[in-house]
């Protein structure tokens, strides 16, 4: 009788779990069906209107697709975001649309790499060309947020605000320590002095050579930002420099002795100001539309027949499908090879934004990269990164684009086989044992220190695939090997560095590289289309719910932390030999 309640009290657990997560699925989709066709929707943009930029929001290559909100776990992670193109396309509508009479900036902390701020900005400065005023206005400035705000034709802070100017810092982790501490050993093979992906595994603070190219292009970085806002405000280059070496704004009223900003202000103030510019009296409402709702009614792609296609490659580069925020090889390759085989596409812009990763899989994408330019123009638009396998997918593009700050380089490749052997017996009482039929059978064991005959192995394998790595960049740029062997090795440049060593051919924008691939095609009137489509949301949650749920709990958990529990899984998840930038190279 026992047996027999249990086992009716776990079947009715169970019939009553299972009605409880047919709800919950029913609800999301109702909740998903409603919201998605709420985001379709175009919005009517009244006369007289202020275009509302909040831009402390994700600036991401495209605008991600929201239709699950913010409900727990599946959408608690789709905050507002916009993409750059979207972004771009709205800003240029605006320019010439009547109904806009001015630009509300407000921004305190923009969530974008330096190199997709400096689009953003330089959109912004061409909307001035149109003579209609912005206006930036925040109660915090951090030093990005200020970076757009130097562009405004006024630029306020509230009067108990703060603007943080202080020079830019970059700070790197490193796990040595704590790996000695459970008794697991890094074991490291790697081609490039400069390759410094590895060492927050195996030192405990940046090499000699690490120090000098990280040192090197956070100057870089530095100079882009202080010469922009330079020429913005009006202000010498070097007392820009002398402002904030000596941390001289401490107060909001030494920003505006400095003529930094243009005056201190509350929220209501702005708002009578803006009142005024897009031609309402002291009693109307401010008509306003946020660039998110704006950039809705970006449909027009161009005019013509013939177009010019924009594959985008984001994120880290592995094998396989990828998602729209990780370059999956078998999607992006298919992306490119869609446009080679689509007469009606004349020009390929390649968009690149990735700090590299699988050796294999750039292969397999650079394949079809050569294959495409054969037939058509391919320009490559690099964004914040495009280094290592980020870079090696593009340097067979007929020309390469870059920003001045764009990170890129890192041409080397490297491995790394953990050892577990002290953690697990040592610590653990595990041991192993076991019989094989090659000397080489278990080469890539992780539960021992591997031999010198595996080393040699591996090194020649590194030694293989790094010169060939040097020789795709040797063809795509037109130098020699030896030449790209010298500015290669795991260096690190930034953009204005690259176009100097030929590694980058122009300083330009994502614009830039559209109008020259049509030019180098010889079109005048064309259409601009983009690869690979942008990801169902509710694909992806069927792809990746598990991830999704796992990811969730863990920040809850981790908070903060879970950056550094991001790079030891990314380390433990690598496989094969890795064409990949630093880890996290944090600029502050």
């Amino acid at each position: 009788m026992r047996e027999f309640f249990k086992y009716l009290f776990a079947s009715m657990l169970g019939f009553f779990l299972s009605i409880i997560i047919v709800f919950v699925i029913c609800f999301i989709v109702v909740v998903g069906l409603v919201s998605s066709i709420d985001t379709d929707k175009t919005i009517t943009v009244s006369n007289n209107s202020v275009l509302f930029l909040n831009l402390d929001q994700a600036i991401t290559e495209r605008t991600p697709k929201k239709t699950f909100g913010n409900l727990p776990i599946v959408g608690g992670d789709e905050k507002d975001a916009i993409g750059l193109n979207d972004f771009l396309k709205a800003l240029q509508k605006a320019k010439t649309d009547d109904n806009i009479k001015c630009i509300y900036l407000n921004v305190s902390s923009p969530n974008a790499g330096f190199a997709t701020l400096r689009e953003v900005r330089n959109a912004l400065i061409d909307f001035k060309k149109s003579h209609k005023k912005i206006i930036a206005y925040s109660e915090v400035y951090t030093q990005g947020a200020y970076y757009l705000a130097s562009v405004a034709d006024k630029v306020y802070l509230n009067p108990e605000g703060a603007l943080e100017f202080k020079g830019f810092s970059s700070e790197l982790t490193f796990f040595k320590g704590t790996l000695e501490k459970v008794g697991v050993e890094m074991q490291v093979i790697r081609v490039g002095n400069y390759k410094s992906a590895v060492e927050p595994f195996i030192l405990d603070k940046m090499s000699d050579y690490n120090r000098k190219q990280v040192t090197a292009y956070v100057g870089g970085l530095y100079n882009t930002f202080l010469s922009d806002i330079a020429e913005s405000r009006n202000i010498q280059k070097d007392s820009l420099y002398n402002i904030a070496d000596n941390y001289k704004i401490r107060q909001p009223q030494d920003a505006v002795n400095f003529k930094m900003i243009d005056a201190l202000k509350y929220k209501d103030q702005i708002l009578e100001e803006l009142k005024g510019l897009s031609g309402r009296t002291r009693g109307e409402n401010i008509r306003s539309v946020s660039i998110n709702d704006y950039a809705k009614n970006n449909s027009d792609t161009g005019e013509g027949k013939d177009k010019v296609a924009v594959i985008y490659a984001n994120g880290e580069i592995n094998g396989g499908e990828g998602s729209d925020n990780q370059i999956g090889s078998e999607r992006i390759s298919r992306a490119i090879r869609k446009a080679r085989l689509d007469d009606d596409i004349k020009a390929v812009v390649l968009r690149i934004n990735s700090p590299g990763g699988s050796a294999l899989a750039s292969d397999v994408i650079w394949r079809e990269v050569v294959l495409t330019r054969k037939e058509k123009p391919v320009i490559a638009s690099f964004g914040d990164v495009a280094a290592s396998g980020g870079y090696y997918i593009g340097c067979a593009a007929d020309s390469i684009f870059v920003q001045p700050n764009t990170i890129t380089g890192s041409i080397g490749v490297f491995g790394i086989i953990p050892n577990f052997q002290n953690l697990m017996t040592n610590k653990l009482g595990i041991t192993f044992d076991g019989v094989k039929t090659g000397k080489y059978a278990d080469i890539m064991a992780t539960n021992r220190p591997m031999t010198e005959g595996e080393r040699f192995i591996i090194q020649n394998e590194l030694n293989r695939v790094y010169s060939g790595f040097v020789s795709r960049v040797a063809d795509g740029r037109k130098k020699s090997k030896a030449y790209i062997d010298s500015i290669g090795g795991g260096h690190v440049w930034i953009g204005t560095d690259a176009v100097q060593i030929g590694l980058a051919d122009r300083i330009g924008g994502f614009k830039d590289a559209i109008k020259s691939a049509a030019k180098k095609a010889k079109l005048k009137d064309y259409k601009v289309v983009e690869y690979p489509d942008v990801i169902d949301p509710w694909k992806s949650l069927l792809d990746e719910g598990t991830d999704k749920i796992k990811t969730y709990y863990t920040k809850q958990e981790l908070g903060d932390n879970y950056m550094f529990y991001q790079q030891m899984k990314k380390v433990m998840a690598s496989s094969g030999i890795q064409a990949r930038m630093p880890f996290e190279a944090v600029i502050k």
